[in-house]
Parts: structure tokens; C-alpha cells; sequence
């Protein structure tokens, strides 16, 4: 066997696939359990010795379909293990959890996925841990909200819904500077789109309901942690009982053999509709970061090697009846919240003004979020386009009026 690095590709294909999972088969196979009988004590002794090493131990400890995925997500976003969880949401509580008690104070950044705003503001809160959040953009400045308690730098990037490219290589050297933990939502990434180790990162969280697994029918999260955290996180989530479905695993560890080519299309599909998105006069600007509009594009060329599906886009004016008018109308677009699968989304977002403290979100201007899907892009710029009709004209409607 060569001892050459295999390719991104090739490790999609082929990692979590070793004869010790997959038992000869293509795909490692579903493992049910939950009680692991053993026939002498010496057995049972080996077991719970390698409980951390791939040998089954208890069904929540995991079984060599758990085994199989878990291994091949920490070699792609180059941790040294990965834990499982039933939604992405968990993944991040339990990450957090780990790393804070009472009376320690935690940086959020300002533009993190709101579930986990909730979480720090109605559990955290509640557990004696204070949040600060902070800007996206903040950079060096990081340094200047630390404080002797701070405990743990929680990084998105890019932001939710808004799309800020954070500086993690900055923020990371800081943060480490002082002792803290860094953990960052690595989602829109997928596990390779970018290399969060390199990056200084200490913990990487994947919904893997979204890319991963990519067609919509299963709730998985998954956290990698470096090998100074690993065991501090893989115990810390199994106290807490945190586990998944071997079921939901198996479609996982199926969703990953396809990521790359799906990521690829996704990029390409969703380059083709932001650009056209780009020559529409309501259009403000793009929040995409691979444009050079999206704040902390310069971070997004430095660190990542490609873009996904999902994107936002703000106009220059718009009226909720107008937006409404648009999302409610369209053939191929539909409305749901999450992303990742393989159909086209939209959210006509209000509200964000509300849920910022470190920063300031013009209202005025309407953002709405796609994610493009695998459809043809010239179906969605169709569909885009007859929107852009409806929303004209009610916006005609009301100046009229």
C-alpha cells in the first residue's frame, strides 16, 4: 500500500470503511445494541479496557457502525476524535458543557446561529455562566473582552444568516494566549471545505443533519476535538447520555460517500444564481462569501477551499408584504428552516436587528436566505425572477397607495 497521502476525495470515499468496521461488506454495517454479552470476566475485562479504542463495550458507548463514521469524520476535519449527537444543537450544548461551570464567562460571537443564543441566554445563564457577546469582525481587538474567568471563545464561521468570515487563525492565537478553549461551528464548511485545526481550533462541531448526511431525513451532530480536549469532551458527552441511532449513523456514513461531488455541485449551482442575483437592480448586496462584498472575504480565501449552497442576499427596500409576496409563490424554492439537502430553500429573515447586542443589522433593508440546492440553476433563476415580479408589484401597489 502507498504510503502517499490519499486525496479529499478519496478519503470520502474510503475512510470509517476498514475490515474492522465494515466486516467485509461496502458499506459498515448496522450494529443494534445495547446490552454487550461477554463469556468470561477476561472478556469483559478486554472490553471495558478498549471501551475508547474501538472495541464494544455498551451499546451508548457505540458499535462499529458508530465506530466507522466517527473515525472518518475526525480524519477529515483533522481531530482526534469525534463524539456523536442527535441534532447538531446538542452537539454544541454538550461542547459548551464540557468546558464551563459556574461562575465562568464565555465569548459568543454575535452573529451565532440563534438556538445557541437561546442556549446561552436561557440555560447558561440560568447555570451561573455569563455570555459576552462580541463582533464577528473583531479580530486582535478579541483580546481587550477577556477576562480572568473567561473560560471558552465560541466561533462561527461564516456567520448565521449574515455570513461574517471571521479571523479564527487571529482569534485562536489570542484566545490561547490566555488558556481559553476555542470551539467553533464548523457547518458550513462541512468537514472539507476547510481545516479548523490548522486553524488553532481546540473543538469542531458539524450539524451533520445539513451537508453530511445532505438529503433532509436525519438529525446528527458531531464534535472533534483536538488531542489535548478529546477525552475531556468524549467523557463529558457520555455522562450526559448523549448518543445516537446506529440507523441514523448508517445514513450518515452514506450521506459522507457523496459529499464531495454534492459540495462541488452545490458551489457551482449556487456561484450561477448569486451571480445572476448580482445584475438585479433590488438587489443590495450579496452576502455570499466568496464574494468580495461579504465581510471577511479576505479571512474566506485564506481558509477555505471552496463555498457551499448557502448564501443571503439583502435588497435595497422592501416591505414585509412584498417580501411575503416573493417566498410564498415560488415552484422550486421552498420554506423550511435547516439547509444542507440536496432542495433549494428560502426564508424571507426579519428580526435580526432584535437579536444582535455587539453589532448593528439595518432593518430597512430586507435579507432573505437561499440555499441552493442540486435543481437545475436555471430553474431557480427562473423562479428567483418570477419572485422579483411579485415582490415589484406590490411594492408598485404600496407607493401607489
Amino acid at each position: 500500500m502507498s504510503d502517499k497521502p490519499m486525496k479529499t476525495a478519496t478519503k470520502i470515499v474510503s475512510l470509517g470503511r476498514e475490515k474492522k468496521y465494515s466486516k467485509g461488506v461496502i458499506n459498515p454495517p448496522v450494529f443494534r445494541a445495547s446490552t454487550i454479552v461477554f463469556d468470561t470476566m477476561e472478556e469483559m475485562r478486554h472490553a471495558a479496557k478498549n471501551k475508547h479504542n474501538g472495541e464494544m463495550f455498551y451499546g451508548r458507548r457505540g458499535t462499529p457502525t458508530h465506530f466507522g463514521f466517527q473515525a472518518a469524520i475526525a480524519e477529515l476535519e483533522g481531530g482526534a476524535g469525534t463524539a456523536l449527537y442527535p441534532s447538531g444543537a446538542a452537539a454544541i450544548s454538550a461542547s459548551l458543557l464540557a468546558f464551563l461551570q459556574a461562575g465562568d464567562h464565555l465569548l459568543m460571537v454575535d452573529s451565532v446561529y440563534e438556538p445557541t443564543r437561546d442556549l446561552c441566554d436561557k440555560v447558561l445563564k440560568g447555570y451561573g455562566i455569563e455570555t459576552t457577546y462580541y463582533d464577528p469582525l473583531i479580530g486582535a481587538g478579541i483580546e481587550a473582552l477577556i477576562r480572568p474567568n473567561t473560560r471558552v471563545l465560541f466561533v462561527e464561521s461564516p456567520g448565521s444568516i449574515t455570513m461574517e468570515v471571521q479571523d479564527v487563525p487571529t482569534l485562536a492565537r489570542i484566545a490561547h494566549e490566555h488558556g481559553l478553549v476555542v470551539i467553533l461551528d464548523n457547518t458550513w464548511a462541512s468537514p472539507i471545505n476547510s481545516r479548523p485545526f490548522e486553524l488553532g481550533v481546540d473543538v469542531s462541531i458539524q450539524a451533520a443533519t445539513k451537508y453530511i448526511v445532505g438529503h433532509s431525513d436525519v438529525m446528527m451532530g458531531t464534535a472533534t476535538a483536538s488531542p489535548q480536549y478529546w477525552d475531556k469532551l468524549r467523557e463529558h458527552s457520555y455522562l450526559l447520555g448523549q448518543t445516537t441511532s446506529p440507523d441514523d449513523v448508517y445514513l450518515a456514513a452514506r450521506g459522507l460517500r457523496t459529499l464531495g461531488v454534492r459540495m462541488a455541485q452545490h458551489e457551482k449551482n449556487a456561484l450561477a444564481v448569486a451571480n445572476w442575483l448580482k445584475t438585479r437592480p433590488e438587489v443590495d448586496h450579496l452576502r455570499h462569501p466568496a464574494f468580495e462584498e461579504c465581510p471577511g472575504h479576505e479571512f474566506f480565501k485564506r481558509d477555505f477551499s471552496g463555498s457551499n449552497g448557502l448564501f443571503s442576499f439583502v435588497l435595497k427596500r422592501g416591505t414585509v408584504d412584498a417580501v411575503t409576496a416573493m417566498v410564498e409563490g415560488m415552484s422550486h424554492f421552498k420554506m423550511g428552516f435547516s439547509w444542507g439537502g440536496f432542495e433549494s430553500l428560502i426564508l424571507g429573515v426579519t428580526g435580526i436587528h432584535n437579536i444582535r447586542s455587539a453589532t448593528r443589522w439595518d432593518s430597512s433593508k430586507p435579507l432573505i436566505r437561499v440555499h441552493i440546492g442540486l435543481e437545475d440553476p436555471e430553474d431557480l433563476i427562473e423562479d428567483l425572477s418570477a419572485g422579483f415580479v411579485r415582490f415589484n408589484e406590490v411594492m408598485a401597489k404600496e407607493t401607489q397607495g
